[in-house]
């Protein structure tokens, strides 16, 4: 076989490997389509009861000031220790 008949059943093969995926892609597309469809009267039943937000994370002394403070702390001992 010759250089060229060789990149043409390559591409010939690309082609026909892109196609198989986009035809199962589109195949999966209608398939979830259709269970919506289908579960969606029962959509109600399933979902979780909604839960009040969570409040948000404090930090153990309840001051950012204080973990600035101890941040700054940190570092300057770092480097000092150099």
């Amino acid at each position: 076989m010759s250089d060229g008949e060789l990149l043409l059943n390559g591409v010939k093969l690309m082609v026909l490997g892109m196609g198989v995926v986009f035809a199962f892609l589109v195949l999966m597309v209608f398939c979830m389509n259709i269970v919506a469809k289908l579960i969606k009267p029962f959509a109600g039943r399933f979902e979780p009861p909604a839960k009040a937000a969570p409040a948000p994370a404090r930090s153990a002394s309840g001051n950012d000031a204080d973990l600035a403070a101890v941040a700054v702390a940190a570092v300057e001992l770092f480097r000092k220790q150099k």
